[in-house]
């Protein structure tokens, strides 16, 4: 019930309300600050009571969101308020009454309310444009689980180091099929383990995207639907293996609508962060280890660096499945030994993590299937991959990057297996991710498909060809494929 009194404690009058983009209490605020506006122009009679009652709700309202963090979009609102409060009191103060004062002074207070009215307004309209992410539940039938692993490869040195004894660490977060939860238990944050990783790598990515840090400080506000270290979905079943790796400066957590919904189908994702490409990597000693990916405007060392770049983040994703084999065998001690199916093996990124899911596939055939979200295939295009592969990608033109679909093209035909490109109606680079969730509405950044409905072109799509390539599931996938956008279809020997 929203008329209580608030606490900083108090998760339902902080969690944000989808429709509203604001917290109960954020929205009580809001209201007891256009009230106060309302107040000056109403009967002398009835101000003093208005005026009394919002003046109690409003400041109890600030109180209680300055205990609980107040969000940037939260100040317009507040400093509105507060100019309109002189306008409120005044009349209270001096207890005049009748037409002729009434008059003598609304020149004054009119474009002083319009003003606060516009302050006021601009809260709402700041939430809206930059909310607090509000994840799309999972539709399958699992509950979902979470938890963050850490392995180091004693075999390989750390090429961004000079420290000759460094060994490659990567961090990984797996999402699985998970046991039902009790009610009221607390689902896991997003962008990290706890709220402090979660606001050190939420400031990386802005700073990464050169945008201030405030204007996202909502983001390491939102929780996820899994639930931290929840007990395994039962039942005996082995559960297929998505890896995936991030964009370009992204990390682990950047598609996490997307990992969710596959693990409630009966997936387990593993989603690596890339130590020094990733724009922060917080380690379990507490250490955070920042990007040092750097842009050049030379076209051809760029495509050098990316190279180089993608084939750190493919040897990454080997080593991966290398550390999932011996956890699925039970030589490493997890929750998840005796429930993963590792052969049966996809390997996806997005952006330049999808380039490196194509890497990956062509020198390691234990991967079974390949899903490319976006990502420019950097580096070599031999060997031929073998695997069935699907590209999904926005609408690829000359002003995209001329270079993008004839490459992409290239490495689908030469593939010995079936691979499908499928282009996504209304979609931008940012669609394939969680973009769409917190960022504004900005066709041209995130696609006009909504913020409800850019998940699931996505997901709906990536599920229909995981289940046909991995468990084999029968019917007609390119019929699928072709209902959610424009479909090309490679068959072996397109190519030669």
């Amino acid at each position: 019930m929203w008329w209580r009194v608030p606490c900083a404690e108090d998760g339902r009058v902080t969690e944000i309300i989808p429709q509203l983009y604001m917290s109960p209490l954020e929205f009580t605020a809001l209201l007891g600050a256009v009230a106060m506006v309302v107040a000056r122009w109403l009967p002398p009679a009835a101000r003093p009571g208005l005026t009394t009652a919002v003046g109690a709700v409003f400041t109890l309202s600030a109180i209680a969101l300055s205990v609980a963090g107040i969000r940037w979009q939260m100040l317009p609102v507040l400093t509105g308020a507060v100019l309109a409060l002189p306008f409120a009191v005044s009349p209270l103060l001096r207890r005049r009454s009748g037409r002729s004062a009434w008059r003598a002074r609304w020149w004054l207070a009119l474009p002083g309310s319009a003003a606060c009215v516009g302050l006021i307004a601009t809260g709402p309209v700041a939430a809206w444009a930059f909310p607090v992410p509000a994840f799309p539940e999972p539709s399958g039938d699992f509950a979902v689980g979470t938890r963050v692993v850490q392995w180091t490869d004693p075999r390989r040195p750390e090429s961004f180091t000079a420290d000759p004894h460094d060994r490659r660490t990567v961090v990984v977060q797996l999402w699985y099929p998970a046991q039902r939860s009790p009610s009221g238990t607390r689902r896991a944050p997003y962008l990290g383990r706890t709220e402090h990783e979660a606001r050190t790598v939420s400031d990386a990515l802005a700073r990464y995207a050169g945008l201030p840090g405030f204007l996202v400080d909502g983001v390491p506000r939102a929780r996820t639907h899994s639930v931290f270290n929840a007990p395994v979905a039962g039942g005996g079943g082995r559960f297929p293996i998505v890896l995936f790796s991030p964009g370009a400066g992204g990390v682990r957590t950047q598609n996490t609508a997307w990992a969710e919904e596959l693990a409630s189908h009966g997936y387990v994702i593993a989603a690596l962060d890339h130590p020094y490409d990733s724009a922060a990597v917080v380690l379990a000693d507490g250490r955070t280890i920042n990007t040092e990916l750097t842009s050049t405007d030379d076209r051809d060392k760029g495509d050098e660096l990316a190279a180089g770049w993608t084939a750190v983040r493919a040897a990454d994703l080997g080593f991966v499945l290398t550390r999932l084999e011996q956890l699925g065998r039970g030589e490493i001690t997890d929750p998840l030994t005796g429930h993963l199916d590792t052969d049966r093996v996809a390997v996806t990124g997005h952006s330049m993590g999808g380039a490196a899911a194509l890497q990956a596939a062509r020198q390691d055939r234990r991967f079974g299937a390949v899903i490319d979200l976006d990502g420019y295939p950097h580096g070599p295009v031999s060997p031929s991959l073998q695997q069935p592969t699907l590209a999904l990608t926005q609408a690829i033109t000359p002003e995209t990057d001329q270079r993008y679909l004839p490459r992409l093209t290239k490495a689908l035909k030469l593939n010995t297996a079936t691979s499908y490109r499928l282009t996504i109606p209304d979609a931008a680079h940012l669609t394939f991710m969680d973009g769409p969730l917190y960022l504004p509405p900005v066709p041209s950044m995130v696609g006009s498909l909504g913020r409800a409905e850019s998940p699931r072109a996505v997901a709906v799509p990536t599920l229909a060809f995981l289940d046909a390539t991995l468990r084999h599931k029968p019917g007609d996938l390119a019929g699928v494929l072709s209902a959610h956008g424009d479909l090309s279809v490679h068959r072996p020997g397109d190519g030669r």
